[in-house]
């Protein structure tokens, strides 16, 4: 699998403005880019986004993308990664190809994503493992004290939400 030239000097020079304007201009440059991007979408600074096959990234609506992410789509074959409605990825997190965010998912700044996350999940660490379920997804009109008040840690585990709280 090989990017055309044309089209990765295109993307890798859009990807490269995204980094430094505005959030509703970063949004559309991604989607010029080819990604597939909802409605009511929040992409952070300097989030490294698949350059050389956009399109395998879908981003569903109301969906934030924290400062520094990275999502990688394909690694030798086409694999993509979708991330649901209204998921919620922390800063710095990282990504891996053929990794599905549920909807309304949660990722903690830092992780690192190489399996999919079920729905209404939050998940942290490397690798990320699911540490709670959560009872509102996490948007941003969203009070992080009533996010936390809704969130039900799974059994006894040593990864206790602690970076979610």
């Amino acid at each position: 699998m090989r990017e055309p030239l044309f089209a990765g000097i295109k993307n890798r020079l859009l990807q490269e403005l995204a980094d430094w304007l505005p959030g509703r201009l970063r949004v559309s440059l991604h989607r010029l880019r080819g990604v597939h991007v909802g409605d009511e979408v929040w992409i952070g600074r300097e989030c490294l986004i698949e350059t050389a096959y956009p399109s395998l990234v879908t981003i569903g609506n109301s969906a934030t993308i924290g400062i520094r992410t990275t999502i990688i789509a394909h690694f030798q074959e086409a694999l993509g990664v979708t991330i649901g409605d209204k998921a919620y990825i922390g800063a710095g997190a990282l990504i891996l190809p053929g990794v599905t965010v549920g909807e309304g998912a949660v990722i903690a700044a830092g992780s690192v994503v190489t399996t999919s996350v079920p729905p209404m999940t939050a998940v942290q660490g490397n690798p990320a493992r699911r540490v709670a379920r959560c009872g509102i997804p996490l948007e941003r009109h969203t009070s992080r004290a009533e996010f936390v008040k809704q969130l039900k840690t799974l059994g006894r585990s040593s990864l206790a939400p602690q970076s979610l709280k």
